[in-house]
């Protein structure tokens, strides 16, 4: 991709080299660098010197990684800020947004630096005061965000998935880790025994151990209700998101907006019942029957969804991406196995391998197999469980593993495809 800053074109990318651009070499075209000098570009330059042709200073950027919960909690902040007044950007698996309005379509949970340098530039053109983000794994590993200071850091959780890319379970501990060993301030969920971070300008949140903003009480009754003390104060916010997990995730937003605005943390619970959540997590698609998307597409993220409703009988439709981290398959079935009373396996994204392989993978994980049938055309095993459920009382449909998604990928494909949309059609007729 290019940018161009105050007449200068720079580039990652040596098939846009021309005589009068700038290119900037990272660890992520690191290999391509003597191509890059044969085409004789106007400079090169290290990722870590980008900064220096741009100046983002008047741009607080709060960055959010973790398995689980970055797509609620950065829109969240996101819905917080622009209801307390201010100009704001939002980055992640969805695509750009900036003050309400959707600017460019998915890419990459966070983009590479010179794309997510111009995303930067474009929230500065629409006078912008807060940047927020998502900041996946990879990016970290392959150092996306190199040369964005970030204002604030928040923590959500570190469980397993992206196996098939970091290898260990502590690689991929260590890597998220490490995004939280400087002195940019951070927020930490206190309750993850997995996360280690600098104790310099660190404040945290969390259920069960003590915290700058520790949840004392929260119930489910006529939605969610949580009380959270801050410094010896209560402070009391209503939605109608479901979940511990959201408990988390609302808690998280609300001290990470008190901590940037410092607007009194009373006003900022107020506002809290206007977020309505973020499309295809713990979406309500119907009521009747009550059927439910969702993004989880690990073993932990499962359980979140599943101990959501536990009064229900849950019937489940999932599969598991293609190309992916393997060893979390039988752990998905195991999970849907113990939760679920009646379990549809389908195709989640494929992609170059064999739906059957993945499906029988996730089958090794459930005992009783009796109660799961197999159906690898999505669409069909959405119509198997909302018939289902009309033929069970007390039901709940749980979608599961591919959320908003308007896509499936198959081989190298993608097909249109999306969950909500096709089980409203299928409703309707």
């Amino acid at each position: 991709m290019t940018i161009i800053k105050n007449n200068q074109l720079f580039t990652d990318n040596t098939s846009e080299i021309t005589n009068d651009s700038i290119f900037v070499v990272s660890k992520n075209n690191e290999k391509y660098l003597q191509n890059a000098i044969s085409l004789n570009p106007k400079t090169i330059i290290k990722d870590s010197e980008l900064k220096n042709y741009f100046d983002f200073s008047s741009l607080k950027v709060i960055g959010i990684t973790g398995t689980n919960g970055k797509t609620t909690t950065a829109g969240a902040i996101y819905s917080f800020l622009l209801d307390l007044g201010y100009k704001v950007a939002l980055l992640g698996t969805r695509g750009l947004f900036i003050n309400g309005e959707q600017i460019r379509d998915y890419s990459f949970t966070t983009p590479f630096q010179i794309e997510m340098f111009s995303n930067l530039e474009l929230a500065l053109e629409h006078n912008c005061e807060y940047f927020v983000t998502e900041v996946s794994s990879h990016a970290i590993s392959q150092n996306r965000t190199c040369g964005v200071d970030f204002a604030l850091k928040i923590h959500t959780n570190i469980t397993g998935d992206h196996l098939d890319y970091h290898k260990t379970m502590e690689e991929y501990i260590e890597t998220k880790n490490s995004f939280f060993k400087d002195d940019t301030p951070k927020l930490i969920n206190k309750d993850d025994k997995n996360i280690k971070f600098k104790l310099k300008n660190a404040y945290s949140y969390g259920l069960d151990n003590p915290a700058t903003y520790k949840v004392q009480a929260f119930t489910f009754k006529d939605g969610t209700n949580v009380v959270v003390q801050y410094f010896g104060e209560l402070f009391t916010f209503n939605s109608d998101m479901r979940g511990t997990f959201n408990v988390y995730n609302l808690t998280a937003a609300i001290s990470a907006v008190h901590i940037l605005t410092k607007v009194d943390l009373g006003k900022i619970c107020e506002i809290v019942e206007n977020f309505a959540g973020v499309s295809g997590r713990m979406e309500t698609v119907s009521f009747d029957p009550y059927i439910v998307v969702d993004f989880a597409h690990t073993p932990d993220g499962m359980r979140a969804i599943f101990e959501s409703f536990r009064d229900k009988n849950i019937i489940t439709v999932f599969g598991a991406g293609g190309d992916r981290d393997k060893l979390k398959r039988p752990l998905m079935g195991a999970m849907a196995d113990e939760y679920s009373k009646y379990i549809f396996l389908t195709s989640d994204n494929p992609r170059s391998e064999d739906p059957d392989v993945i499906n029988n993978e996730i089958l090794f994980g459930i005992k009783n197999k009796d109660k799961c049938e197999t159906e690898l055309n999505r669409k069909v095993a959405l119509e198997k469980a909302i018939t289902k459920a009309r033929n069970t009382q007390n039901s709940v449909v749980l979608i599961l593993g591919k959320g908003d998604e308007e896509y499936q990928i198959i081989y190298d494909k993608k097909f249109p495809f999306n969950d909500k949309q096709v089980v409203l059609e299928l409703l309707k007729n």
